[in-house]
C-alpha cells in the first residue's frame, strides 16, 4: 500500500505541478497605425491656398470659355449684320423707312440679341452725298434711329443700342450715279461685347 499512495502523492503532485504551470502565451505582433499628421497653421494655409488656386483657375477658364462663346455670337451678330448689308437695309432716296427685307433680317438680328444679353449695336445711319451736310447729318440720324426703334420693339432693351449718324462724310461707294447713291443710301452696324 505505501507504493500505491507513493504513486498516488506523485500523481496528484504532478497534477497540480501541470495545473499550476501557466500557458505559454503566442506573442502576435500588431501593427502599429501610423501617427496623425499634425497640422500646422502654414498647411492649412497651403491647403487654403491651394484650393483658391484651384477655385480661381476654375473661374478663369470658365470666363475664358464664355469670352469664346459670347465672341463666337458676337461673329455670328455680326455676319448676321453684314447680310443685312449685304441685301442692305438701304433706304429711298429722302425716307427713313425700312423695307420688308430689312425687318425680317432685324428680326433674325433680334433673336440673337434677345440670347445675347452682353452684345449690344451701334446703328450707323448714313446717306448719299446730295443735300446739305446738316440735312444729311439728320437723315442719317433718322435713318439708325429707326433701325434701333425697330429693334426696340421687338424687344431688345434700349442701352443695348446706340444711333449714330455719319451723314455723307463715310460713304460705301465713291461716285455720283444713281447706283451709288442708292449704295450709300443705308445703315451699318457695330456689335460689341459689353463687359
Amino acid at each position: 500500500m505505501n507504493k500505491k499512495l507513493f504513486v498516488m502523492i506523485a500523481l496528484t503532485g504532478l497534477a497540480l505541478m501541470a495545473c499550476s504551470k501557466k500557458p505559454k502565451q503566442e506573442l502576435v505582433q500588431v501593427d502599429k497605425a501610423p501617427a496623425a499628421k499634425v497640422v500646422t497653421p502654414a498647411d492649412s494655409a497651403k491647403a487654403s491656398e491651394s484650393r483658391e488656386d484651384s477655385l480661381k483657375n476654375a473661374a478663369l477658364q470658365a470666363e475664358s470659355l464664355e469670352n469664346v462663346r459670347l465672341e463666337g455670337q458676337r461673329k455670328a451678330l455680326e455676319d448676321m449684320m453684314n447680310r443685312l448689308m449685304s441685301e442692305e437695309i438701304y433706304f429711298e432716296f429722302d425716307k427713313a423707312v425700312l423695307s420688308e427685307k430689312a425687318k425680317d433680317l432685324l428680326s433674325q438680328a433680334g433673336d440673337i440679341l434677345a440670347k445675347e444679353p452682353k452684345l449690344w449695336v451701334e446703328v450707323e445711319g448714313h446717306t448719299d452725298e446730295r443735300g446739305t451736310e446738316a440735312y444729311n447729318m439728320t437723315l442719317g440720324g433718322k435713318r439708325a434711329q429707326s433701325v434701333v426703334d425697330y429693334l426696340v420693339n421687338y424687344g431688345v432693351a434700349t442701352d443695348r443700342l446706340k444711333s449714330i449718324s455719319f451723314g455723307e462724310e463715310k460713304p460705301k461707294t465713291a461716285g455720283a450715279t444713281e447706283d451709288v447713291f442708292a449704295k450709300n443710301r443705308r445703315a451699318a452696324f457695330n456689335v460689341k461685347i459689353k463687359k
